[in-house]
């Protein structure tokens, strides 16, 4: 295993443009240099085998999803540093190797060490560390792989290992349109809160055929209320999507490339279809979760993808009017996880106590703003909101910023940097 403690020229030249950029700002400058610093120096390790294994920071597994998110950054870079680009690579041919390996976890160890929730009643094996099934967790990889093709020209991680992951995604989520009566997939965790487990025997609250495709919990790792999980469902017609053009353009898979485009256009009409309600103020807009019986769940969640990242996963423009009312909804008091304090106003999570807002839905926000001045306001509330620590956190309370948890978490301190490449300019390729 190999670990990086230099920071890469690259990383060096990108900050004194990130300076240029806003002179009179040092203190957002400085965050932004301790974040990318710290997560390619404390959570990214380069294994013997060429791959690359991403632990959360504080924990010592890889999620799927905060991996990709935690790199994304570095593709800024990774077309003019080669060595960059080689970690980034190493980490989609993890990923996919994780999914290869089962599609339904969430989070791997590096090694069958048999750590984790080995307890769990649920098909575990050693080289899990959790199996709760969630859509994004099989999104990232597909979208880091594309994102890695976009912005370098690289294509030599769209092979064969890619082509099989990309199946056996939608042959899952083709299963999971119909839980009910064709998945097998079951979880239950003893003595939790209820957050922490499926009901009915491990196989969730029922659902009805929408089109969409059910999971079981959300991206900060708490069950569905409902199975059919709306931004999830979008992310996942956004990732079908470049799956299709991957199948057309690099691999010549026709047949693959039908799959995807089927299976996406199924999610999307069960999305317009299911995942639309009007509401008395705010006319008609998303809801969070529904379960294709009737009832509906109103509110966001601040871990990505959220009704709010929308047009940052590539769904929807920040300008359409369906996400428009859907972002005033989940960024006013009829969000039951909104919140606003002396210290900050934000979304935050029922994953974290309550009035615990979350700087990665700070960030969110400053990343699907209209205009400037919002993303500068973002900015300025994440730097004072860092408890004197010059680092993110996961969520702090509304009123009190040195109350949050997890100290170490590298994909919000990702995010913060994200922000601050995207208000100087600076954006990943996303076609």
């Amino acid at each position: 295993m190999v670990q990086s403690t230099e920071i890469p020229a690259s990383i060096v030249s990108l900050l004194a443009r990130i300076k240029s950029c806003i002179p009179d700002k040092p203190h957002l400058a400085a965050i932004f240099e301790n974040g990318f610093s710290n997560t390619l120096q404390t959570t990214v390790k380069r294994m013997p085998d060429g791959t690359t294994f991403v632990i959360t920071g504080d924990i010592p597994a890889m999620w799927l999803r905060d991996s990709a998110a935690q790199v994304r950054p570095y593709l800024v870079l990774a077309q003019e540093d080669a060595d960059l680009a080689d970690m980034i690579e190493g980490l989609v041919r993890r990923q996919l190797a994780c999914v290869l390996l089962d599609p339904y976890a969430n989070a791997f160890n590096e090694s069958a060490s048999a750590s984790g929730h080995q307890q769990d009643l649920t098909e575990m094996s050693p080289w899990l560390w959790e199996r709760k099934y969630e859509i994004d967790s099989l999104c990232y990889p597909l979208q880091l792989s594309y994102l890695l093709w976009k912005n370098t020209g690289r294509t030599a991680h769209l092979d064969q290992a890619f082509r099989q992951a990309a199946a056996a995604i939608i042959e899952l989520w083709t299963t999971e349109q119909r839980h009910e009566t064709e998945s097998t997939y079951r979880f239950q965790r003893l003595d939790c809160p209820p957050t922490d487990t499926l009901p009915r025997e491990g196989k969730g609250s029922p659902t009805g055929y929408t089109g969409m495709t059910w999971s079981g919990f959300r991206p900060s790792d708490d069950a569905c209320t409902y199975g059919y999980l709306i931004p999830s469902n979008m992310f996942a017609v956004v990732v079908l999507r470049y799956v299709e053009e991957i199948a057309k353009d690099v691999l010549d898979d026709a047949a693959l490339a039908e799959q995807a485009a089927r299976l996406r256009a199924e999610i999307d009409l069960g999305i317009q279809t299911h995942g639309i309600v009007d509401h008395p103020e705010y006319g008609r807009m998303y809801a969070y979760e529904t379960d294709g019986l009737g009832q509906y769940n109103l509110m966001d969640d601040a871990n990505v993808p959220s009704l709010l990242a929308i047009p940052y996963l590539g769904y929807a423009g920040k300008d359409d009017p369906i996400y428009q009312n859907t972002r005033r909804f989940i960024l006013s008091r009829e969000n039951p996880y909104f919140y606003e304090g002396q210290a900050a106003s934000g979304i935050g999570s029922p994953h974290t106590p309550n009035r615990y807002i979350w700087h990665i839905s700070l960030a969110m926000q400053g990343l699907t703003a209209s205009d400037k001045l919002e993303q500068a306001r973002m900015l300025e509330m994440l730097a004072a909101t860092t408890a004197d620590t010059g680092l993110m956190h996961e969520g702090f309370h509304a009123d009190d910023p040195h109350r949050f948890t997890r100290p170490w978490f590298s994909w919000a301190n990702m995010m913060f940097g994200e922000l601050l490449l995207d208000y100087c300019g600076i954006a990943v390729r996303t076609k």
